[in-house]
């Protein structure tokens, strides 16, 4: 019992003692303050370094999600860009598809051998000059003259006829022009430019009735550097010039050229 009533009035003792000092809560409220304000100062460079390591945290964080989301956007346009190519090249091949018009050769008189042809397709089947002519593809000449039911072609190797092309290794733009004699040249490529054997020749951009990139043939050899900067290559046509029976004319179309 003795042990209890002393617990009991320690107890109370340190009440009042507490009752009593409550009017200097207010200065020490005063004083805890001014130690916190002297101790912000020492503190400030550790709550700096804190908040820019958690802010630096956050900015990485974010910026590794935003290049994953940055990647996967860019593969996914990538394999949009590719479906895309695919369906114009489609498009593009079954355009061309209905344009060609299938002709046969009627004649080809042996003093113009390489330089004409008559094909029996004319005005009544949307003939009209300029127009490309093919063979498997690759270019054999142009339209040169249209009647009712009959054309001639002005071939490759006729010296009349030049056609601007691109190497399509180098890219570099020449002009294709005959010899009269069954050879083909490429002509007014710019010396030094690193053109060799095999590299392939296509059509450049002539205009609306002959668009860029059909195939015309390959480089065989350099024949001559002419010493004015330019340089002349004999190519090897893809068609086979000296045994044309039927070609196909490219006829006309605005939409694809749109």
């Amino acid at each position: 019992m003795t042990r209890e009533w002393a617990h009991g009035l320690v107890a109370l003792t340190l009440g009042f003692f507490l009752l009593g000092a409550s009017p200097t809560i207010t200065f020490l409220r005063s004083l805890s303050n001014v130690v916190g304000n002297v101790l912000s100062v020492p503190e400030y460079p550790a709550v700096i370094t804190r908040e820019f390591v958690r802010d630096f945290y956050l900015w990485s964080r974010d910026k590794n999600e935003l290049a994953g989301q940055l990647e996967a956007l860019k593969d996914e346009n990538s394999k949009l860009r590719i479906i895309n190519s695919v369906l114009v090249a489609e498009q593009i091949k079954a355009e061309l598809d209905s344009r060609m018009n299938g002709a046969r050769v009627t004649l080809r008189e042996p003093n113009s051998w390489w330089n004409e042809f008559r094909i029996d397709k004319g005005f009544n089947d949307g003939i009209i000059m300029g127009l490309p002519v093919f063979q498997d593809g690759f270019l054999v000449g142009r339209i040169n003259s249209v009647s009712t039911h009959s054309s001639w072609v002005e071939l490759l190797t006729s010296s009349a006829l030049m056609i601007p092309v691109v190497v399509e290794e180098t890219r570099d733009l020449g002009v294709v022009v005959g010899d009269g004699d069954g050879s083909v040249l490429l002509t007014y490529i710019p010396e030094g430019r690193g053109i060799e054997r095999g590299m392939k020749i296509s059509t450049a951009l002539v205009g609306e009735l002959l668009p860029p990139g059909f195939p015309v043939g390959v480089i065989r050899e350099e024949v001559t550097m002419s010493g004015n900067g330019y340089s002349t290559y004999k190519i090897t046509p893809g068609a086979s010039l000296g045994k044309l029976y039927s070609v196909s004319v490219l006829k006309h179309s605005r939409g694809l050229l749109e």
